[in-house]
């Protein structure tokens, strides 16, 4: 027996509220972090693009809602075409259209209404195919072998391979470690076995220790065969590694990050009584706003909505029956997770520095929207999973 609820009334009213509750904290941190902005920009009120955003994220949500998301496995090769060619027209593009912003060229103009980074947009694109390609996988080859494994690894190596190839080359390290995260979640659920999974751990850790190890002892031979000669790579880890020996331009962002942070203490120094200035205050550095301002009490509220948004999408994916909406679910809960993580470690110095906005907080028109059509994946998941009485 099955329950005869229809999807709308199968909605996570929870996850809502929690997105809810993250949109009054992004709001409130950016009109306070907009006084400790340039003066070129401070005629702009972001706040209030931000709750603009936010209103269109939400339209984006009841659409992906409306659509059924077995409709996203069926379109998942014309979606993956269209984001591979938006990410490809970024290297064969006149200097007219795209936009280079700190050495990455990653936007296109869009006028008036500001830039686009289709990277944010193929982050979606990724996790569909690449559900979808598991599911396929599954389908075919339910007896699990070690073979057909090694294929499915194949498999997904050759889907993400191509766009990882092109955010390599803009060059864009933060959202190529996103991408690298999407895929390790959904092969980590995919039924493969420990024993092809656990070598390829050791030697990411391997690789890490290795990495620290030429970092300290031999940066020459880093930076010459590792990172092809392309100091301001280095440049990240020593401003991580020793940001106060590099507080003057490599590490001034860490060591104002972590001033601010501290100076908060338990309480915070209160609403728009900022004392530190940070640079990018109002999109990569949010945290260490909010943190001085609300104190560890405010940054320990802000972490603890990331926890439970965390934990409702995860009982949403382990609530599905369906294999394919489980993997859509993972792969959000894998981007999103991921770039929390590494968002609020960079502003406490224990990741390197990579310009990951805060989900759902940081000022960012293509992000917000691309997170915001990443849950309502999710809640179209939830509204349309079957529950039965008896399995």
């Amino acid at each position: 027996m099955t329950n005869d609820k229809s999807p709308q009334q199968q909605i996570d009213y929870t996850l809502i509220f929690i997105l809810f509750l993250l949109a009054i904290v992004s709001s409130v941190a950016i009109n306070s972090a907009e006084s400790t902005l340039p003066a070129t920009l401070q005629s702009i009120n972001f706040s209030m693009k931000q709750i603009q955003w936010y209103i269109i994220g939400a339209v984006a949500i009841a659409v992906t809602m409306l659509i059924d998301y077995d409709r996203f496995r069926q379109l998942a090769w014309y979606l993956y075409g269209f984001g591979f060619l938006l990410l490809l027209g970024l290297e064969i593009l006149p200097e007219g259209i795209v936009q280079t912003i700190k050495g990455a060229t990653a936007w296109y103009k869009l006028g008036p209404f500001g830039n686009f980074q289709p990277s944010e947009l193929m982050k979606i694109i990724i996790i569909i195919v690449l559900s979808k390609v598991v599911a396929d996988h599954r389908e075919k080859y339910p007896q699990n072998t070690t073979t057909d494994d090694f294929l499915l690894i194949g498999k997904v190596a050759a889907v993400a391979g191509p766009p990882i190839l092109l955010l390599i080359r803009q060059p864009d390290m933060g959202m190529t470690m996103v991408f690298c995260v999407i895929i390790a979640s959904l092969l980590l659920i995919s039924g493969i076995k420990w024993r092809i999974i656990l070598p390829a751990v050791i030697t990411f850790v391997v690789g890490v220790g290795t990495f620290l190890i030429l970092f300290f002892k031999y940066p020459d031979i880093l930076l010459k065969y590792i990172l092809g000669g392309q100091s301001y790579q280095l440049d990240r880890f020593y401003g991580w590694l020793n940001p106060y020996e590099y507080s003057g331009e490599q590490g001034f962002q860490l060591v104002k990050s972590l001033l601010a942070i501290g100076s908060g203490e338990l309480h915070g120094k209160g609403y728009n009584n900022l004392e530190v200035y940070l640079p990018e205050a109002h999109t990569d550095f949010i945290f260490a706003i909010i943190s001085e301002q609300f104190g560890f009490i405010g940054g320990s509220i802000v972490v603890s909505l990331f926890f439970l948004l965390i934990y409702r999408m995860i009982h949403i994916s382990l609530e599905s029956n369906d294999p394919f909406g489980s993997y859509l679910c993972t792969g959000v809960i894998g981007m999103i997770t991921f770039q929390v993580f590494q968002n609020i470690g960079m502003t406490i110095g224990l990741l390197p520095i990579t310009g990951l906005p805060l989900p759902f907080v940081s000022y960012g028109g293509s992000s917000l929207a691309t997170y915001m059509v990443a849950i309502g994946i999710v809640l179209n998941v939830r509204s349309r999973t079957r529950k039965y009485m008896f399995d």
